[in-house]
């Protein structure tokens, strides 16, 4: 197993063989940042019903006709690819004999369902002690909401932070991602590296129990406190921060972009660089408290601003405040995908799928400068590594792999 898809196995995981028992995001994306790590990932999917983000747009098209998702694609990544019927015996023995060769599993069911399945945490406990178990779910392994049914959106609602986003004037609106699933993915990310430590310290491994409500909770920044302390209910501020300003989106020639040159420091050098500078003394804005006050911010400070960008374009503005002041272009993916900066740092990567061309997807944004990240890897078709990794892992022949693929087990 010393050979991923896509390229060979190094990293700082190299050696570290990871279950991955997930579909669609959350799930994948935490198994796939560990692949990229360098782990052996070995995707396991049902043979009758398979990652059925394997149909999700946009896909890769073959000359033959047949397609390939590129958002299975980017998220499944440097993992080989098996297939399980973990309803069935041979399944369950299968995935036990398995466990006894990783060191970690990863599954996003719901509560209980791998314990109905018969291979819950503690049977595969008992296969493997120091196996790292992650669980990832909508509302967590304990509580009253922990068998309900989840998605994104469930997780963004019970949080928080759907009642916290979009303008004050109109319904709240969903985060335009899926942050909920992505969270919980980076927080089941940090589990698994903490438990696999432990583990190699002490030679038990542990329950890693993340849920998508917990994790976009954990991500509203002063809202809880401000709750439990002054007794107030954050809601809606469309592109201003609760205090904050200027901190926010503002208009220019050809789009916006984000200024937040609130301290002293910044405003003085953006009244310099914008021909202004006698307002940087002016006694009514020439401290950040005073220009925090809305009343003051709204009648003098954002006339300020509008004029400074409604004529200029964004990359005027860029080269006006250069590495002095935090001003960005609010980009698109397009322009986003393109920008030199992101080239620099090697975020948009270009993958060669055999008889599909090649792939740019989004690469590592984690930098390690002994053991580097690799995200060029592809991803498997259903079952595609199956005979390898029960050969490799499980020590079965070809006859015995035939006869499973004859039974419908893989």
């Amino acid at each position: 197993m010393d050979e991923m898809p896509g390229g060979p196995s190094s990293g700082a995981l190299r050696g570290i063989v990871v279950l991955d028992i997930t579909r669609v995001v959350a799930g994948p994306f935490c198994s796939m940042l560990l692949a990229d790590l360098g782990a052996t990932v070995i995707k396991i999917e049902n043979p009758h019903e398979p990652d059925y983000a394997r149909a999700f747009p946009p896909t890769l098209k073959a000359s033959s006709g047949e397609e390939f998702s590129a958002f299975f694609a980017q998220y499944n990544r440097n993992k080989f690819g098996l297939t399980l019927d973990l309803a069935s015996h041979d399944g369950k023995q299968l995935l036990k004999d398995l466990v006894r060769r990783a060191d970690v599993l990863v599954e996003n069911f719901r509560p209980g369902t791998m314990d109905k399945l018969g291979v819950g945490y503690d049977v595969l406990r008992a296969e493997n002690p120091r196996l790292v178990y992650t669980a990832i779910s909508g509302y967590g392994q304990t509580g009253p909401y922990r068998r309900r049914p989840a998605y994104d959106n469930s997780a963004q609602a019970t949080g928080g932070l759907w009642s916290m986003n979009g303008f004050p004037d109109r319904p709240p609106a969903r985060v335009g991602t899926i942050i909920g699933d992505l969270s919980a993915t980076l927080y089941a990310v940090i589990g698994v590296l903490a438990a696999l430590r432990h583990a190699e310290q002490s030679g038990e491994g542990q329950l890693v129990d993340v849920s998508q409500q917990d994790s976009v909770l954990s991500l509203t920044e002063n809202a809880v406190v401000s709750y439990t302390v002054d007794g107030k209910v954050p809601g809606p501020l469309g592109n201003e921060h609760p205090f904050v300003k200027p901190y926010e989106l503002y208009p220019c020639k050809d789009g916006f972009v984000f200024f937040g040159g609130y301290t002293d420091k910044f405003w003085r050098l953006s009244c310099h660089l914008f021909g202004q500078p006698e307002l940087a003394d002016d006694p009514e804005i020439d401290t950040m408290a005073k220009r925090f006050e809305p009343e003051v911010y709204e009648r003098r400070v954002r006339p300020v601003l509008h004029r400074w960008f409604q004529d200029r374009t964004k990359i005027e503005l860029e080269e006006i405040v250069g590495d002095a002041v935090p001003l960005s272009a609010i980009k698109d993916i397009g322009e986003v995908v393109e920008d030199p900066q992101i080239a620099a740092r090697d975020m948009v990567v270009d993958v060669e799928y055999p008889d599909f061309g090649e792939l740019r997807m989004f690469g590592s944004p984690i930098k390690l400068g002994g053991t580097p990240t690799q995200p060029r890897g592809l991803a498997p078709k259903v079952g595609e590594h199956s005979a390898t990794i029960l050969r490799a892992l499980a020590g079965l022949d070809d006859e015995q792999i035939a006869q499973l693929r004859t039974k419908g087990v893989i």
